[in-house]
C-alpha cells in the first residue's frame, strides 16, 4: 500500500510554524541560541527563521496574551541518542536550561530525550524514539504523552 498523505503527490518544502511572543527581542535570542541560527528577516513585532536542518520555516509573532497558550509542545526528532546529545551539549554551550528524559515511556514508545522552555513557556524536545508501538500496559492508562515531569529528571545549564 502507497504513503497516503493528505498532500497527495505535492511536494512539501518545509513546515511552517508561527508561534505568538510577548517580546520578539527575548524570543528571538532564546531561538537563535536554541536553533543555531540568525533570523533571516525581522521587523517590528515579527522574526523568521529558515532552518536547513531539520527544514523549518519558524516565525514569531508579537502578540499581547496572558499564561500558556494552548499549544503542547513542540519537538525535533532525531536519528540517534547520540544526535540528542550534540544538541543538547550546544544547547548547554548557549547558557539554556535542560531537562533531560532519558529512556521514559512516552507515546507508547521509548524515547531519549531533552527539553529547553522559551521565553513564554513553549517546551521543545529533541527526541530519538529507540523503540516504538509498544502495547498499552495492562490494569494502567498510559500516562499523558510527552508532559513535562512535575520534577524534571535532571537540569543542566
Amino acid at each position: 500500500m502507497e504513503d497516503e498523505t493528505i498532500a497527495g503527490t505535492v511536494q512539501a518544502l518545509t513546515a511552517h510554524i508561527a508561534i505568538n511572543v510577548r517580546s520578539v527581542k527575548e524570543s528571538t535570542e532564546f531561538y537563535r541560541k536554541m536553533l543555531g541560527s540568525d533570523p533571516v528577516k525581522t521587523r517590528n513585532g515579527y522574526a523568521k527563521f529558515n532552518i536547513h536542518n531539520p527544514p523549518l520555516n519558524l516565525t514569531l509573532n508579537e502578540a499581547p496574551f496572558d499564561g500558556k497558550g494552548a499549544l503542547s509542545h513542540l519537538g525535533i526528532q532525531v536519528a540517534s541518542t547520540e544526535d540528542v546529545a550534540k544538541v543538547k551539549q550546544r544547547w548547554q554551550a548557549e547558557g539554556l536550561t535542560i531537562r533531560d528524559e532519558m529512556q521514559t515511556d512516552c507515546c507508547y514508545a521509548v524515547q531519549d530525550k531533552s527539553w529547553v522552555t522559551d521565553p513564554d513557556g513553549n517546551e521543545w524536545e529533541v527526541f530519538v524514539v529507540l523503540e516504538d508501538n509498544l502495547p498499552a500496559k495492562a490494569g494502567s492508562e498510559q500516562p499523558a504523552c510527552c508532559v513535562m515531569p512535575s520534577a524534571p529528571l535532571t537540569i543542566s545549564r
